[in-house]
């Protein structure tokens, strides 16, 4: 079966009465085809918020947790599996309303459909909802109206579509009802066809409904959206890698532990279960979910205030400062998506024209000094003004136009250097057409003389010129577009001619000739603050990759103009990449830095081959078209301000003031974060072993153990939470943006890091048993030495902090950098005197009141905990 674009109109027509599209289907027809095809709405599949809070129980955290609860209750210690229980659905909770505070990726994507649509339904021209819309309705479309659904226009009138948002293409696309021949035709060129989610910008046409709801263009990326599975950050990566490690050891060491406890037949059974999910429970780092989320938020929430950035997922913020490569969109990203005349040929004179963007705002110079109008200049800028189909307009945010950016930049540049509009009357336009790539308007003057000005591509004027006057120069001024071509410029050229007495402008009246007046070089200028952030971003090892619908030579040049890469800009085009090899697409992905012409899944196929090669991307975009890559990405960035709902919803991370310039800031801070993280689980993990060893120690030798699970719960998770808000505040270390990103290979611990886990550990064992047997040989009981223990360790922890927050000694200058810390601490210890003094404490966590010297004990060891911390520290500094 031929495709739809390939259709004629006659065929088309016959499916309606006497051939006549405005007919359209009857009330019958649209009622049946409705039941049997279903409303007009894109259908996304939603999580159930029941099922995501379940799912954070498929965790072997909480499996170990769930089954230590259950042990206690079965030996009769209840205080200590409420307190077990109550973790878990604390860090339930915790996942929970991070998981949720995302936006689903496709929840809104179907607000992008019109929400009404005129059609003709039985022989009348009435409005109904877009939901409605079934296959065969005709639709009428004028300027303004969102496209509803996919359609085969069928009558066209100045029809032109915007399609950027879904297609990549900046130019306005003119429909025509024309059936096309040839196969497989790139979207952005199917010039019969109007795709649902774009606008109408001008003229008015009738299209007839042949693809609704999934079945459409953006249906089908949505449905593609859908089926990408949303990959785990390297950051949770690597924190589940801890979190199965450690479990599985204290699994591993627990059972050993209790097979030998049985053996020794030192406790009873009831004692030893005790015992063992006591070490169990030690062992397990609780606190980490919680901390990493709490460290993660604060750094969310700051972006949020300082950056106008919007992080969807929390982990997200954390895997930019991994990125070691970056695909983004030129359009509105990289550059300003408002097209700029920069510099005019009229004559044998260049002119340059400052300011950028549509505010008019800017002036004219000749060889660097502000320039005069000439006639010839005059006649230029009215020619631009005139050959326009486009209003320009002010509004609260700042300039903006209706209509196409090309003409929009002419009448930016007429209200630079004219204070008043022309005072031409129009009396035809001839709009633009693709197959003759000019527009052109028949006005008329004061003096009731008529002007034809024309505005076009270089190679549509230059012949008519040369009809209009045998001396006119056709290779120089050829040379002179080229030269600005190669540039990365938009060329245009204008010119008129003097006609009599006509009604209306035809190509033919062209076509035998027009007066020359110039050339115009444009140009969508680059964000300023993206060249400031593109060395950012190469100084850092990140590499930056534009994908675009651009030509290939402007997108090389602007990517040369940006600095998007040291050394020379290499450029690849969706058709060449088409042709490649899987393992080809690999290579070229790491050694192109351009992108051109491309396809919403040549960046789909992009991203992919970049993840393949182990490289950790992040992908910026605005359009619908961009939304499969987005999620694909280990990371999705969508502007805020010019992006569409479908891209916000696709991606990770929104930048609300569309500043790609952000990105720096942000992998600065995302590396800020990932370095606060590990020191927070170098500082977490070493208590979990220390309470572990202790246990297992006491186990193993037949003693009492020291420690109760409670009293290992509230030293895992109060304490720990208290004091590692501290991390939150810690600031970026000097360099952090000269390093390379981390691999995706990079384990986050070192061996050196294993080992300072080990000695530190250890260290907070040995002097909290040596504490404990010498506080019993004291005659003090046993609860004053359980309670000695526990804050020996809470301590110990306090003093640990101050060594493994900085690489610079523990209390040089940079312990007071973190001023929160010093608050932080003693809220912390505000908590172990309500845990030691308090009568209800001290009976449900099994611990009593110490006295002055039990504490000065305390404090001797902790300091001398930090001591040794300091010592390894400074050895491993002058090795």
């Amino acid at each position: 079966m031929k495709k739809i674009y390939q259709v004629d109109i006659k065929q088309l027509a016959t499916n309606y009465e006497q051939e006549n599209f405005r007919a359209g289907l009857t009330s019958a027809q649209a009622h049946s085809k409705l039941t049997a095809d279903g409303p007009n709405v894109l259908v996304s599949k939603q999580t159930p918020k029941w099922k995501i809070f379940l799912r954070q129980f498929n965790n072997i955290v909480i499996y170990i947790l769930l089954l230590s609860a259950l042990l206690t209750l079965m030996i009769g210690h209840y205080t200590d599996a409420v307190v077990i229980l109550a973790v878990v659905i604390i860090n339930s909770l915790i996942g929970y309303f991070q998981e949720t505070s995302a936006a689903n990726a496709l929840a809104k994507i179907k607000e992008l459909l019109a929400q009404n649509a005129t059609v003709y339904r039985d022989h009348t021209r009435q409005d109904v909802a877009a939901s409605d819309l079934v296959k065969g309705d005709v639709v009428f479309l004028e300027a303004g109206d969102n496209v509803p659904a996919d359609l085969r226009i069928v009558e066209a009138d100045n029809l032109r579509i915007e399609e950027a948002s879904l297609t990549g293409e900046t130019t306005a696309v003119t429909k025509t009802p024309l059936a096309l021949s040839a196969n497989n035709i790139p979207l952005a060129e199917r010039t019969n066809m109007a795709f649902a989610s774009t606008s109408v910008i001008t003229g008015s046409g009738l299209g007839i409904v042949v693809a609704t709801a999934n079945e459409t263009e953006i249906g089908q990326i949505s449905q593609e959206v859908a089926q990408i599975k949303s990959s785990k950050t390297p950051l949770i990566k690597e924190i589940d890698g801890v979190g199965k490690v450690v479990s599985y050891l204290s699994i591993i060491i627990s059972l050993v532990v209790f097979v030998i406890g049985l053996m020794l037949k030192i406790y009873s059974l009831p004692a030893l279960a005790l015992a063992v999910v006591a070490m169990l429970v030690g062992a397990i780092p609780e606190g980490l979910p919680a901390t990493t989320s709490v460290i993660l938020a604060f750094g969310v929430s700051k972006l949020a205030k300082e950056q106008k950035t919007i992080i969807k997922s929390m982990p997200a913020v954390e895997t930019l400062g991994s990125v070691n490569v970056i695909a983004t969109d030129k359009t509105g990203t990289l550059t300003k998506n408002e097209m700029t005349v920069t510099d005019l040929w009229v004559d044998d004179n260049q002119y340059q024209v400052t300011g950028s963007g549509y505010a008019p705002e800017g002036q004219l110079l000749h060889a660097g000094t502000k320039a005069q109008l000439t006639p010839n200049l005059e006649l230029l800028l009215a020619a631009g003004y005139q050959a326009n189909d486009t209003i320009l307009k002010q509004t609260e945010s700042g300039w903006t136009i209706n209509g196409e950016a090309t003409d929009g930049a002419f009448l930016t540049l007429y209200h630079k250097l004219k204070s008043s509009a022309p005072t031409y009357h129009s009396l035809d336009l001839l709009p633009f057409d693709s197959d003759y790539r000019y527009i052109a308007r028949l006005v008329e003057n004061s003096q009731k003389e008529q002007l034809i000005f024309v505005k076009g591509s270089p190679d549509k004027l230059i012949p008519m010129a040369q009809k209009g006057n045998s001396n006119f120069d056709q290779a120089l001024w050829t040379k002179r577009a080229n030269a600005w071509s190669q540039k990365g410029k938009r060329v245009i050229a204008l010119g008129y001619k003097s006609v009599t007495k006509q009604k209306q402008v035809t190509h033919e009246q062209l076509a035998a000739g027009i007066t020359w007046l110039g050339l115009a070089a444009l140009q969508d200028p680059p964000r300023p603050e993206v060249v400031t952030a593109l060395k950012k971003m190469n100084q850092a090892g990140v590499a930056v990759k534009m994908i675009t619908g651009d030509h290939p030579k402007t997108a090389q040049a602007i990517g040369q103009q940006l600095g998007l890469a040291p050394g020379k800009i290499k450029a690849l085009t969706g058709a060449e990449w088409d042709c490649l090899s899987q393992e080809e697409k690999q290579q070229a992905a790491l050694d192109h830095q351009v992108f051109a012409r491309t396809t919403p899944q040549n960046k789909l196929e992009i991203i992919s081959a970049l993840q393949e090669q182990g490289q950790v991307t992040a992908m910026t975009g605005d359009g619908i078209n961009d939304a499969p890559a987005l999620k694909k990405a280990d990371i999705g960035i969508a502007m805020g301000i010019k992006g569409t709902d479908v891209a916000k919803d696709a991606a990770d991370m929104i930048l609300a003031d569309d500043n790609f310039a952000t990105m720096a800031t942000i992998i600065k801070e995302g590396r800020k974060i990932h370095t606060n993280i590990k020191k927070s689980i170098l500082f977490l993990l070493p208590t979990s072993f220390a309470e572990g060893l202790i246990v297992a120690f006491s186990i193993l030798t037949g003693q009492e153990v020291p420690l109760q699970p409670a009293q290992l719960l509230w030293i895992n998770l109060v304490s720990a939470i208290t004091i590692q808000f501290a991390f939150v505040f810690e600031q970026a270390e000097s360099g952090l943006m000269n390093q390379p990103p981390r691999s995706r290979t990079q384990k986050m611990f070192s061996k050196a890091d294993l080992w300072q886990i080990a000695f530190v550990s250890s260290l907070m064992a040995i002097f909290a048993l040596i504490g404990y047997e010498w506080f019993l040989r004291l005659g003090v009981s046993e609860l004053s030495a359980s309670t000695m223990v526990v804050n020996t360790i809470v301590i110990s922890k306090i003093c640990y902090f101050f060594s493994i927050r900085t690489p610079k000694p523990a209390f040089s200058k940079a312990s007071l950098e973190n001023k929160p810390a010093w608050a932080i601490i003693a809220l912390m210890l505000a908590f172990q005197l309500f845990l030691t003094y308090v009568p209800f404490m001290q009976t449900a966590f099994k611990v009593t009141a110490l006295s002055l010297l039990e504490w000065s004990v305390i404090g001797g060891f902790s300091a001398l905990i930090l001591l040794l911390a300091e010592l390894k520290k400074f050895l491993k500094s002058h090795r």
